[in-house]
C-alpha cells in the first residue's frame, strides 16, 4: 500500500488558498441542538438565547432503531487500534481500562521496524486493563519499509524468534500471529490484473505461507494465525487462498484484511458479504474477522468520522483496529498525551458503556461515504437502549420504535449528549448533557428524539431509561459559538485544504480548510465575533505547531492592549492541539484577532463559550460496576437515568475528568447506607476532597457498610485550582549524582531543569521530601522528552519514550514511561501515586540502562484532602 510521507513545513507550500470570508457557526452549535430537543418536550425556557438561529429550512434526516431486531451480543469490537500502545504505561492504565479494548495489533519483541510497541512489552498493560487479543505483525521484524526481502530462510529465522518470544510469554494463548502484512503489495505483487503474472506470484505465496505456518506450529503447537491480511479486500486472491489454505490444512483462525480508503465506508459491507460467501462455497466453518487496519488520517479522532466505521464492523460483528498513520502510543489519535481523553476517546468510551445486543439501525443512506450512521443496544435486563449516530451536519429525526412497555413503560427519559472534535491532542472534558426529556412512547410504541443542527465532526449518544416519577434537571448549556480561520480576515496567511475525501490521509481540519504559513511579522488572522451578554468567554484555540518548541501569538480585543498566547508543540502543522483561555467581553460585537508572536502556528478554528462553573455528573446507571447490583428507575430526578442500587460486594467505578492536577469536590448522589470513594488507591467515607490528575481518574464507590446504597450520580465541581496542601520541588533542588546536572531552560519552572539523568547507575536525582502525614499521595511529575530514533519509515513519526525508575525511601524501583512531549522545551506532567512516611521522604529517579527525561520539578499532595 502506498502511503504518504509525514507532514512538514515544506509540505504546505503549494497548496491553493482564497480569500477569507465571514461565517459564525452559531446555529450548528450545542446550544441551538439543546434548545431543539427541549422544545421537544417542554415548553422553551426564557433563558434560551434569542439570538440562536433557527435551524435550516432543509428536511431533518430519519434514523430509525427497531429494538425488536436484534443483530447479536454486543461485541465492541472496533475499538482496537495498530501501534496504539508504545510502552507499559503509555497510554496510562485509567486511559485504557474504561474502552475496553478487544484487541491490539502490534510488532514482534525487538522489531526492528519501529522503536516501540513492542507486543510483549506492551501486553502487560493491555491484559492489565482486561483486554482481549494482542495480534502480532511479524513481519514488522524487519527494519525498512516495505519490507526486505531477503528470502523465505532469512524470514524463517526471524519467525522462529517471534514465536518462542510470543509462545514463552504470560498469557500466550492471547497472542494471535499475522505471518505476512499486505502480501497483495509487499513481497508478492499479487494485485496485478494479469493472470498468468498472478498465480506465479501467488504460488509463491502459497508455498511461504504453509512453510511459515508449519514453523509456527512446530514452535506453538496451539498458536493462533491471521490471514491473508491483504492492503484491501481482493475477492480473486480471497476465494483462492481459502480453497487452498483448506486442501493444504493451513487455514488461518482469523481471518484478516485491510479497510483504509473512504470507499470503504461504502463498500465494506460487499467485501464481508463476498467473504462470507467465498467461506460458504469453500465449506469453511466462519472465521473470526479482524480488519487489522482502517481508516484515514482524516478520520482519527473524530468522533463525527469513527461512528460511521465503528457501526458498520459492529453490525457485521468483527473485530477492527484504527490504522497506525503517525505516533505509537495514543490509540491511533484516540487520547492526548498519555492520559488525557479527547473526543474520540469519550466516543469509544460510549462504545464500551454498551450492554445487551445490539438492534438494527437504519440510517438515511446504507453504505454511504461521509453520511448519517448510527449503531444501537439494548439490554433488557438493565433497561437501558443507547444510540450512538453521527456524521453529518444538520437535523435528525431519530425514532426507536418497538419500546416494550414491560420493559420501559409508558413514559422513558431520553439522556443526549455530545462528544464533539476537540483534535488529536485536544483535551475534552466528560461530554455535555444537551438535554434530559421524559417522552411518552406513541401508540404505535415509538418515541422520536429530534437533534438539530447538529455537528458533521460529532458524535452524539441517546440513552433510554424508565421515567419513574419526577422531572430531570434540565441540561446546563452555556452559549456557545465556533469561527472558522478561512471565514476570519487573515494577514499575511494562507488558506489550506485538509482532510477530504480526495485527500483521504490529511489531517482532520474543521471545515477542511485551516490558515497556515503565518510565519512573517505582520501575520493575523481577526475573528469577527458577537456574544449575548458582558462577562467571561472560555477561548478555545484548534491549532498545530510544528516549530520545534512552545510558539506564541498576540491575542487582542478590538486592538486593547495585547496578551501573549502560549502554543505547545504538536506532531505537525495540521495535527491539532486545543490552547483554552479566557477573554472577558462586553455584550455585542468584537474582533478577536490572534497574530505571529516568535514563531509559526496554524490556526484552524476557536470556540467562545460562556465561562460557568465547571462541573460534571456522572451518571451511576452508565458507569462501569462491580458484583451484582441493580437498577432502580423509580424517580426520574437529577441525572434522569435512575439509580444503581449497590449492596454488598458491588461498586460503580466512574472515570472523572480533570483539566489539571489539583483538588476536586466529588459528591456521591446517594440515599440510604454510608459510601465510600476510592481514587488512586486512597480510600475516604468522610472527606470528598480529591486530588485529580490531569485527564481522566477511575473512582470507585461502595458500600461502606452493610445497608445498600441507591447512587444517582457522582458529582464533581472545581477547576483544579485548589493548591492548599500541594507540595512542590524542584528538580535542581535535590541532591544529584553522576552526569545529572542543571541546565537552564526558558520554559522550565523557574528556569531551571534536570538534564542528563540516567543512561547509567550513577546518574541519578534524590529529592527530600516532606509529607505532613502517612498514607498515599500522587506525585505530579513534570518533564520534558524529545528523544527520536528514525527507523527511515516512510510515514510515521517514531518518538521514544522515555524510563524512570522511581524509588520511595528503601522501597524497590518503579519503572515509570513518560511520553515524549514533541519538544525539549515542552514541558507535561505525569501523575505517579506514592505512599509516603510521615515526616521527610527520599525520592531518587534513576535508569541504568538508557536516558530518562528532563525532569523539571514535582509536586506531591494527598490524594484525600
Amino acid at each position: 500500500m502506498s502511503r504518504p510521507s509525514r507532514s512538514s513545513r515544506s509540505d504546505r507550500s503549494g497548496r491553493s488558498s482564497r480569500p477569507g470570508r465571514h461565517r459564525i457557526r452559531t446555529a450548528a452549535t450545542a446550544t441551538a441542538l439543546a434548545a431543539a430537543l427541549l422544545a421537544a418536550a417542554v415548553p422553551a425556557d426564557a433563558d434560551t438565547p434569542a439570538d440562536t438561529p433557527a435551524a435550516a429550512p432543509k428536511a431533518a434526516q430519519a434514523l430509525s432503531v427497531d429494538l425488536a431486531a436484534p443483530e447479536g451480543p454486543v461485541l465492541r469490537g472496533a475499538n482496537g487500534s495498530l501501534y496504539g500502545l508504545s510502552d507499559d504505561g503509555v497510554p496510562t492504565d485509567a486511559a485504557l481500562a474504561p474502552l475496553k479494548l478487544t484487541t491490539v495489533t502490534q510488532k514482534p519483541e525487538g522489531g526492528a521496524q519501529h522503536p516501540n510497541g513492542d507486543a510483549v512489552t506492551v501486553s502487560k498493560s493491555f491484559f492489565r486493563n482486561g483486554g482481549g487479543d494482542v495480534l502480532v505483525m511479524m513481519q514488522d521484524i524487519y527494519a525498512k519499509w516495505p519490507y526486505e526481502d531477503l528470502g523465505i530462510e532469512d524470514y524463517l529465522t526471524k519467525v522462529d524468534k517471534v514465536v518462542r518470544d510470543i509462545a514463552d510469554a504470560p498469557d500466550s494463548e492471547h497472542f494471535v500471529y499475522v505471518p505476512f502484512n499486505e502480501p497483495d503489495q509487499i513481497w508478492y505483487n499479487l494485485g496485478v490484473a494479469d493472470q498468468a503474472t498472478y498465480e506465479k506470484n501467488r504460488d509463491r505465496f502459497f508455498r511461504d505461507w504453509k512453510t511459515v505456518h508449519d514453523r509456527i506450529r512446530a514452535i506453538d503447537p496451539d498458536a493462533r494465525i491471521a490471514g491473508p491480511n491483504e492492503s484491501s479486500y481482493h475477492s480473486r486472491l480471497m476465494g483462492d487462498f481459502l480453497t487452498w489454505a483448506k486442501k493444504e490444512n493451513v487455514l488461518p483462525q482469523v481471518t484478516t484484511w485491510h479497510e483504509l480508503g473512504p470507499d470503504s465506508l461504502r463498500d465494506f459491507q460487499g467485501h464481508y458479504d463476498d467473504y462470507r460467501a467465498l467461506e460458504k462455497r469453500a465449506g469453511i466453518t466462519p472465521r473470526p474477522i479482524n480488519i487489522d487496519e482502517y481508516a484515514n488520517r482524516r478520520d482519527l479522532s473524530v468522533p463525527g468520522q469513527l461512528v460511521q466505521w465503528v457501526s458498520m464492523f459492529e453490525r457485521n460483528k468483527v473485530y477492527a483496529d484504527q490504522a497506525y498513520w503517525d505516533a505509537a502510543g495514543n490509540l491511533s489519535g484516540s487520547v492526548a498525551q498519555s492520559n488525557i481523553p479527547n473526543g474520540a476517546w469519550w466516543f469509544f468510551r460510549w462504545y464500551a458503556t454498551m450492554t445487551g445486543r445490539t438492534v438494527k439501525v437504519t440510517p438515511p443512506t446504507a453504505n454511504a461515504v461521509d453520511s448519517l450512521q448510527g449503531l444501537a443496544s439494548y439490554d433488557t435486563a438493565k433497561r437501558q437502549a443507547q444510540v450512538l449516530l453521527g456524521g453529518a451536519a444538520g437535523d435528525a429525526n431519530v425514532t426507536v420504535g418497538h419500546v416494550d412497555p414491560k420493559v420501559f413503560g409508558r413514559q422513558v427519559t431520553a439522556a443526549v449528549s455530545e462528544a464533539t472534535w476537540s483534535g488529536y491532542e485536544g483535551a475534552h472534558a466528560a461530554p455535555r448533557t444537551l438535554a434530559r426529556l421524559k417522552l411518552t412512547v406513541g401508540p404505535d410504541g415509538s418515541v422520536t428524539v429530534p437533534l438539530t443542527a447538529m455537528e458533521r465532526m460529532s458524535a452524539y449518544r441517546i440513552v433510554l431509561t424508565p421515567a419513574g416519577s419526577g422531572t430531570p434537571q434540565r441540561a446546563q448549556v452555556p452559549w456557545h459559538a465556533a469561527y472558522e480561520a478561512e471565514d476570519a480576515a487573515i494577514t499575511a496567511g494562507k488558506v489550506y485544504t485538509q482532510g477530504t475525501v480526495s485527500n483521504a490521509n490529511g489531517y482532520a481540519a474543521s471545515g477542511t480548510q485551516d490558515v497556515g504559513s503565518l510565519n512573517q511579522d505582520t501575520s493575523k488572522v481577526a475573528f469577527t465575533v458577537d456574544v449575548p451578554r458582558s462577562g467571561d468567554y472560555d477561548l478555545s484555540v484548534l491549532y498545530g505547531n510544528q516549530s520545534g518548541g512552545p510558539a506564541t501569538q498576540r491575542l487582542t480585543v478590538d486592538g486593547g492592549a495585547a496578551r501573549t498566547v502560549t502554543y505547545p508543540s504538536t506532531e505537525n502543522w495540521t495535527y491539532r492541539g486545543l490552547k483554552d483561555t479566557t477573554v472577558r467581553l462586553s455584550a455585542g460585537r468584537h474582533v478577536i484577532a490572534l497574530a505571529h508572536d516568535t514563531a509559526e502556528v496554524t490556526l484552524d478554528r476557536i470556540d467562545l463559550t460562556a465561562a460557568t462553573k465547571p462541573s460534571a455528573a456522572y451518571e451511576a446507571t452508565l458507569a462501569d460496576t462491580t458484583g451484582s447490583p441493580s437498577y432502580d428507575y423509580g424517580s426520574a430526578s437529577g441525572t434522569g437515568t435512575g439509580a444503581l442500587v449497590l449492596g454488598g460486594g458491588d461498586g460503580a467505578v466512574f472515570d472523572v475528568y480533570a483539566p489539571r492536577e489539583g483538588y476536586y469536590t466529588v459528591t456521591p448522589r446517594a440515599t440510604g447506607g454510608p459510601l465510600e470513594l476510592t481514587a488512586h488507591g486512597a480510600t475516604t467515607t468522610a472527606s470528598r476532597r480529591l486530588y485529580l490528575t490531569a485527564g481522566n481518574n477511575r473512582v470507585t464507590a461502595a458500600p461502606a457498610g452493610a445497608a445498600p446504597v441507591r447512587l444517582r450520580s457522582l458529582d464533581v465541581t472545581g477547576a483544579g485550582d485548589d493548591t492548599a496542601g500541594v507540595r512542590g520541588y524542584e528538580a535542581e533542588s535535590g541532591a544529584l549524582s553522576g552526569a545529572a546536572k542543571p541546565e537552564s531552560g526558558a520554559h522550565a519552572s523557574g528556569g531551571r531543569y534536570v538534564g542528563w539523568l540516567g543512561n547509567g547507575a550513577s546518574n541519578t536525582a534524590t529529592l527530600t521530601v516532606r509529607a505532613p502525614a502517612a498514607g498515599r499521595y500522587l506525585m505530579a511529575v513534570r518533564y520534558a522528552n524529545n528523544e527520536r530514533r528514525d527507523n527511515g519509515h516512510a510515514y510515521n513519526t517514531d518518538i521514544v519514550s522515555r524510563g524512570a525508575d522511581i524509588t520511595v525511601g528503601q522501597g524497590k524501583p518503579r519503572r515509570v514511561m513518560f511520553k515524549n512531549t514533541w519538544g525539549w522545551d515542552d514541558y507535561w506532567t505525569l501523575t505517579v501515586p506514592v505512599d509516603l512516611a510521615k515526616g521527610a521522604n527520599k525520592i531518587t529517579f534513576a535508569n541504568p540502562g538508557a536516558y530518562a527525561p528532563n525532569l523539571d520539578r514535582i509536586d506531591l499532595a494527598p490524594v484525600i484532602g
